[in-house]
């Protein structure tokens, strides 16, 4: 399978990551989680002890570091910070940062690079990725699930009261969808997958044979 991008987009807790990991497990494709780049943003802001209200500062922060994926992991320059910037205080800020049109600009172009060094073939998520990073993927997904189904797998993942998500989860939504750079919205061509009461395993199956559609 040559020259395919899988765009999966969606909100908190529809099931992104889980979904991605799998469907590029399945092609056989390098896997892209950009939503590590913007964590690693902000934990490097975080980290710096920078005004996270100011672009100009954590872009030029960005520039002494590399961010990047290996094996699935973030990196900052030779550091995996896959564990740390899952923590709460960055988890907490990287809606701010992620809303700045400057540092969004800067990661993106880190995410084509390194979509390009694979081949130009990779499953890709996030929350633009098939309306601003590849607008021309041959397959794009929009993940979604309603917010009280969102709330109780990140509780499960973490072990605690979904009530403690729900409201965090309607605030990141809120704000990846009315940011001006780069909102969160559906792609015109993208398909619509809800995952409320889907297993696994059967959103996985879907993507697959949609993806396999195209191979070459």
């Amino acid at each position: 399978m040559s020259d395919l991008i899988v765009a999966i987009d969606g909100p908190a807790g529809a099931g992104k990551s889980s979904v991605a990991r799998l469907v590029a497990a399945r092609l056989r494709l390098p896997h892209l989680d950009t939503g590590g780049f913007y964590r690693a943003a902000t934990l490097l802001a975080l980290r710096r002890q920078l005004d996270l209200a100011d672009p100009a500062a954590i872009v030029a922060a960005l520039d002494d570091v590399s961010i990047s994926s290996r094996g699935g992991l973030t990196t900052i320059d030779s550091d995996v910070v896959e564990a740390a910037i899952r923590e709460r205080d960055v988890t907490a800020a990287v809606s701010q940062v992620s809303a700045h049109a400057d540092v969004r600009k800067l990661l993106v172009d880190s995410q084509r690079s390194w979509v390009a060094e694979q081949s130009g073939s990779a499953v890709v998520e996030g929350r633009d990725i098939g309306t601003v990073v590849f607008p021309d993927a041959r397959v794009k997904i929009f993940l979604t699930a309603d917010e009280e189904e969102r709330a109780r797998r990140r509780a499960r993942e973490r072990g605690e009261d979904p009530s403690a998500h729900l409201s965090a989860i309607r605030r990141r939504d809120a704000i990846d969808g009315s940011r001006t750079a780069s909102p969160m919205t559906v792609a015109a061509d993208a398909v619509m997958v809800d995952t409320t009461d889907m297993a696994i395993g059967a959103v996985v199956d879907s993507i697959v044979s949609l993806a396999e559609g195209f191979q070459t």
